[in-house]
Parts: structure tokens; C-alpha cells; sequence
């Protein structure tokens, strides 16, 4: 529950991956791995696969090419005074376990107070999707999404808590379904003050 202090969000330069294969090297790569799972890459039932499954990395995958800064540089002033919670529920989270590139799905709810500016309530959707779509631990994608809101939108605190369920938990391993992974954090005042941490978390449980 404290307050965030350092930024994980953005790549910085040092951070970044090495260059980037060429479409031609990704499907090769998938051949590769069709072949060592024990089947034939060339049968006509997988002979596209490849394809299709860089096509799909591309969609799972598109938050790299995100910028969050840009995501919520757009703000509104002219609120009439407003300065309470605004709070957007069950939006929707599709991302990838970065240990093993299972799928883990499931809802955010993300709440900020405003000081004097409030940004468009789709761009906190695409703040959850930009970062969800990367190679992710559910841990590291909430603290990056309360991050960019303090330091884009510079509210006076903020909330974010993801409820998930982890594919590579239900279909590997264990083989537990239905578990669903839960983490919170909070900053500013939502850190500070239990009364504001506890209306956060009484909405975001509500039916």
C-alpha cells in the first residue's frame, strides 16, 4: 500500500529488446516449434499457422508499441469543481503470462482523484489495455497502470486492483481453474488514508 515512488511503466532505452526479427524468422520460429511438438508443419491443416500465429502476436502483443504518456497527455479542466473519485469498473484485461505466454483474463477497476483535471474515460481502458498487452506478471501490470496515472495525470492518489484468472495455472501445472489472482495498488492518498482505500475497494466488489 505505498505510495508509488518509481517509475516501471515506460521502456526506457536501456530496457529496450534486441532487434526485432523479420516476419520470415517469427514463422520459421513457429515451424520450428510445430515440429518439436511432434507434428507436421507442412500437413494442410498447419501449413498457414505460422502466419496465423504472427498475425495474432501482433494483436496480443501491440502494447510495445504504446506510449502511455500519449495515452493521457488529453485533458479536461472545466469540471465544475469536481473532485471526487472517478472510478471506471470491469474493464476488461487480456494479457499473457511472461513465464510461460499463457493467456490470464480477467477485470481491472481503476479509480483516480482528480486535481483540477480529469482525462476521457476510454483512455483509462487503453492505459489497461496498452499495458496488458505484453508479455506480463499480473503484479507488474498493476503497478505500471497506477504509475502512468500519477505521474501523466498527477491526480491526488489512485486505485487499481486486477482480478484474473491464470491459464497457465488452469491448463498446466496444478491444473486449478476457476482460481482467480488478485492484486491492488494504491497511491497518494488512496495509500494514506484507509477510509478513501476502503470506498475503492467496497465498489469495485459490488455487484
Amino acid at each position: 500500500m505505498d505510495a508509488i515512488k518509481t517509475s516501471p511503466a515506460p521502456l526506457r532505452a536501456v530496457d529496450k529488446p534486441p532487434a526485432r526479427p523479420s516476419r520470415a524468422e517469427a514463422e520459421a520460429a513457429v515451424r520450428t516449434l510445430l515440429a518439436w511438438s511432434g507434428d507436421d508443419p507442412a500437413r494442410e491443416g498447419l501449413r498457414d499457422t505460422p502466419a496465423r500465429v504472427v498475425r495474432a502476436f501482433e494483436e496480443w502483443f501491440a502494447g510495445y508499441g504504446g506510449d502511455p504518456a500519449q495515452v493521457l497527455e488529453r485533458t479536461f479542466e472545466e469540471v465544475s469543481g469536481y473532485d471526487d473519485m472517478v472510478m471506471l469498473r470491469n474493464i476488461e484485461v487480456h494479457s499473457h503470462c511472461e513465464h510461460h505466454m499463457a493467456p490470464f483474463i480477467g477485470k481491472a477497476h481503476v479509480a483516480y482523484l482528480p486535481a483540477g483535471r480529469v482525462v476521457g474515460l476510454s483512455k483509462i481502458n487503453r492505459l489497461v489495455e496498452l499495458y496488458a498487452k505484453r508479455l506480463q506478471t499480473q503484479e507488474n501490470l498493476t503497478a505500471q497502470i497506477a504509475t502512468a496515472l500519477m505521474e501523466n495525470l498527477q491526480p491526488r492518489g489512485c486505485a487499481v486492483m486486477i482480478s484474473a484468472e491464470h491459464q497457465c495455472m488452469s491448463t498446466r501445472g496444478v491444473h486449478h481453474g476457476g482460481v482467480d489472482t488478485v492484486t491492488t495498488r494504491f497511491a497518494g492518498v488512496f495509500a494514506e488514508c484507509a477510509n478513501w482505500r476502503d470506498r475503492f475497494l467496497r465498489l469495485a466488489e459490488k455487484e
